[in-house]
């Protein structure tokens, strides 16, 4: 019987140079691939491998080399099509140390192929007990060597018997994690350049149909004046819309970066295989068909993506509106809108094909600039996610735009958010529900949960597309505020007094607002603007022109630009009601510049854009901190202790296929010892069974004591708590109310009283499929349970998401001596936060955890009641992993 491999050892991945391949473990039927591989070598790769001649493999050898049993003895080749391009393979030599050795084809020898072929390798010699990697290398061999050294890992080398002999310690370091990390950016940013700067245009299916999907696209290449050469693809007609034809990819005379394909879904596959064949570098499918139309188009969907990755190939769409680059360099609009904003410093990313249209005229009748735009349409490849890779290093683009119906891989988009928005802003329009033609997700959370991860990631989400504009006009043009303290100039009382509403209801500082009159001119709103950003109490500003009797427009707009210029303060307007980019209010240049003022329909609408970035400088203005160190920490005593419950119960390894684990039912147990291993005590409680029971407990605990209900979801629930009780005869009374009230049989438990005062807070831990271990934070209190006043946070916590997270609720006042609670110890509470996503981090098995209640008291907190649920993990949290697409 053939021996089997966990399905997460097979990838797409992306190379240095953008181009893609599919990594998978070797299997016995790839005997003739190994062959046809090695005959393409050189020389002198043969060499470097063996040490020595060795123009052919002997059919034992390629037997050896195909046959592996994915445990001491692992080989892993990457593909592009149908050939093998390079292998990598470890052999284990003695305990936790094995052999390495890689070979990749010399055709594609500098794409990075080994350096993402030895990460996985690495990862999946770790789930195999693998600490040490050894490699002897020839010393002439540099590029192995150089290899090795730069992976991140601790190498060390020795010269003997005209060998190198290195070693590679495979525990992850920061260091290693920072090199997978960039090269992940690099090599996904060059993907997406290739396909927003190409050098040729394809466009195959562009008939002569008036309005056809294929004409469209190609005449709006053509307007837009594309700086490459227009390729129009028709397998009958000489010529479409003046330009030559061709009856196939291939028959084009020249090379073809771009391929935009208008053909039937049927068809489509054909194609990319064509495109491949020719070298065509990515595609943008605009056909439908596909995953809008049901499972059929689905499984159609999952081919072409499939198909081109194996190809090397990046997709954006299917089902999709195209995409446009403003660069003069390139003048790229694939797009089926006529109508593409001018240059501009926003990156546009738009997941709907059909909305897209709508949104791209609505950028430009706001007169904003775009630096590019994508519509992923069905989202089979590019995703979002990519295009924050690329937008990260483009350098036109400042502010991005993010317009999104579901998440493809949400803990990863969450990582790049949090590194990306610290130099460059990024909204989102986060939409509800799962639209036809994308693969479901299995979300846990609800959306507020969502929002709360966005804003930990430092995103701006905003409620619709109106609020998206809005927000990206001021960061595009406008300085980030300093703090949310705004300066009001009016010529409209009532005006004023409605912007000042609407600071102090987005949380914002109003000053009083400073009213010209209605006959105010130029040099009014000038001294007026100019007196109110020399205030230091001013951190941006709000003007409100709305004249009686239009005129002096002009005047009055270069006035607010000359003193607004220099200010480093944000300055709004609403300037006669007009929306978007008045043209007197820009910066002279091309299109609108840094310092230009962005108008606003009414004062609401420009105090909630502006509540939006002080929120987001705020979180700017407080550097990233890693997760503080802990002690009382045992992370072995955890993992020990899971394996240990899940080894001993029905939910332990399914070792039926082929001995790999896979996912199993989940476990429950009291979390008390497994939260002893991250230095946090549960308060102890005994449950008992009888009166007498109850009260030889109480004497064990120590006085006073509670008695309650044991079910774990008691806490929910009125009248399930007895509390203050100090002596036998009040403890067998309790429980003779409890034993009327459920029955004789009821379980119930005794534990000692907690200091008082305190207030009631509960603690938990989501593993959710898609964003990974989430912790919860919220009062325990009936109303605040029955409101569903929670706090949500990505695993593991710093000291500064601990803080957030308490203050995030509706409740906090309560904890800080509010409303009649005394102040208690919210540090305590902060740390135990901390710990609690300490150990969410650490331990995949868990798959909840709920601590219920938490009270927190003047000095310290208790933790009365703990459950977790332990659960089999289906493999390792890819996203933390080697590189992968998806």
């Amino acid at each position: 019987m053939e021996a089997q491999y966990p399905a997460h050892w097979e990838a797409d991945v992306v190379l240095a140079d953008g181009g893609t391949a599919h990594v998978r473990p070797i299997r016995p039927a790839d005997a003739d691939r190994l062959r046809s591989f090695y005959s393409r070598l050189s020389d002198e790769s043969i060499y470097f491998r063996f040490f020595g001649p060795r123009p052919r493999l002997s059919d034992r050898e390629v037997e050896r080399f195909t046959n592996v049993d994915y445990v001491s003895r692992v080989a892993l080749i990457a593909t592009i099509g149908t050939e093998m391009v390079a292998v990598i393979r470890y052999d284990r030599t003695g305990p936790g140390e094995a052999e390495v050795a890689f070979l990749v084809e010399d055709a594609h020898q500098g794409r990075g192929v080994a350096s993402v072929l030895l990460e996985h390798l690495a990862a999946t010699a770790r789930e195999r007990g693998i600490e040490r990697f050894i490699a002897d290398v020839l010393p002439a061999n540099m590029r192995m060597t150089g290899l090795l050294r730069q992976a991140g890992y601790t190498a060390q080398s020795q010269f003997e018997d005209g060998v190198v002999r290195m070693t590679l310690d495979l525990t992850p370091t920061d260091t290693s994690a920072e090199v997978t990390t960039a090269r992940e950016h690099r090599a996904e940013s060059r993907s997406i350049a290739r396909l927003l700067t190409p050098g040729s245009v394809a466009v195959i299916g562009a008939s002569r149909e008036p309005g056809g999907v294929g004409q469209t696209v190609l005449r709006n290449l053509l307007a837009a004046d594309f700086t490459g050469p227009v390729y129009p693809v028709h397998r009958e007609v000489r010529a479409v819309a003046g330009v030559r034809a061709y009856a196939s990819v291939g028959a084009i005379d020249g090379d073809v970066d771009l391929a935009v394909v208008a053909v039937p879904a049927e068809g489509v596959i054909d194609v990319v295989k064509e495109c491949a064949e020719k070298g065509v570098h990515g595609l943008v499918v605009v056909s439908s068909g596909f995953g809008e139309t049901g499972a059929q188009g689905r499984a159609r969907q999952d081919e072409l993506a499939r198909i081109a990755r194996s190809y090397g190939l990046r997709v954006v769409g299917p089902n999709c509106l195209g995409i446009a680059n403003t660069d003069p360099a390139v003048k790229l609009n694939a797009t089926l809108a006529a109508t593409v904003p001018g240059r501009g410093k926003v990156g546009f990313f738009s997941q709907s094909g059909a909305l897209g249209t709508a949104l791209l005229q609505r950028v430009a009748q706001r007169g904003m600039g775009i630096s590019s735009f994508v519509s992923a349409g069905n989202r089979a490849d590019v995703s979002g996610n990519d295009l924050l890779q690329y937008w990260e290093e483009d350098d036109s683009t400042e502010v991005i735009l993010l317009y999104l119906e579901s998440l493809g891989n949400p803990r990863k988009f969450t990582r790049l958010a949090r590194r990306i928005a610290r130099n460059k802003p990024i909204v989102v329009v986060k939409s509800g529900g799962t639209p036809t033609g994308h693969s479901a997700e299995e979300l846990r959370l609800p959306d507020s949960a969502i929002s709360s991860l966005f804003a930990q990631a430092g995103l701006i989400r905003v409620d619709d597309l109106i609020q998206l504009f809005d927000v990206g006009q001021l960061l595009a043009y406008q300085p980030l505020p300093a703090g949310p303290r705004v300066a009001l100039v009016t010529n409209s009382d009532a005006l004023g007094l409605l912007a000042a509403d609407a600071c102090l209801a987005a949380g914002l500082e109003p000053r009083a607002p400073v009213n010209l009159g209605p006959a105010a001119g130029p040099s009014e709103y000038g001294t007026a603007l100019a007196g109110e950003l020399a205030s230091p109490d001013v951190d941006a500003a709000v003007v409100i022109y709305m004249p009686p009797i239009p005129g002096r427009d002009d005047e009055v707009a270069g006035e607010l630009l000359r003193v607004s210029k220099d200010a480093a303060k944000p300055v709004l307007t609403t300037f006669r009601g007009h929306l978007g980019m008045h043209p007197a209010l820009r910066v002279p240049g091309t299109g609108p510049s840094r310092g230009s003022i962005p108008s606003y329909a009414a004062p609401e609408e420009a105090v909630r854009a502006l509540a939006h970035v002080v929120r987001h400088a705020t979180w700017r203005a407080h550097p990233a901190t890693p997760p503080p160190e802990l002690d009382g920490i045992d992370t072995a005593c955890a993992r020990a202790l899971a394996e240990r419950t899940l080894s001993g119960s029905a939910a332990g390894p399914d070792t039926s296929a082929g001995g790999f684990a896979q996912a199993g039912p989940p476990v429950e147990i009291d979390a008390t010892e497994l939260l002893s291993c991250y230095g946090m005590t549960v308060w102890p409680a005994e449950t008992v069974r009888s009166p007498d029971e109850a009260v030889a407990a109480a004497e064990r605990l120590g006085w006073p004591v509670v008695v309650k209900v044991a079910d774990p979801g008691a806490s929910r629930r009125a009248g399930t708590v007895r509390l203050g009780l100090t002596g036998p005869e009040m403890v067998r009374h309790a429980y003779a109310e409890f034993a009327e009230q459920l029955g004789d049989q009821a379980e119930l438990a005794v534990q000692r009283m907690a200091p008082q005062p305190a207030v009631p807070t509960v603690v938990g831990v989501i593993e959710d499929p898609a964003f990974g271990p989430v912790v919860t934070f919220g009062l325990g209190e009936v109303t605040a349970r029955l409101l569903q006043d929670q706090g949500f946070r990505l695993a593991p916590l710093t000291g500064e998401d601990a803080s957030e997270l308490v203050r995030s609720v509706r409740a906090a006042p309560l904890l800080f001596g509010e409303y009649g609670y005394p102040p208690v110890a919210v540090d305590a509470l902060e740390d135990l936060l901390v710990r609690v996503g300490r150990l969410a981090h650490d331990l995949p098995e868990l798959a909840r955890l709920d601590l219920d209640q938490v009270l927190v008291g003047e000095s310290d907190v208790m933790i009365l009641g703990a459950r977790a649920t332990l659960r089999t993990p289906a493999g390792p949290r890819l996203d933390g992993g080697p590189r992968r697409l998806g």
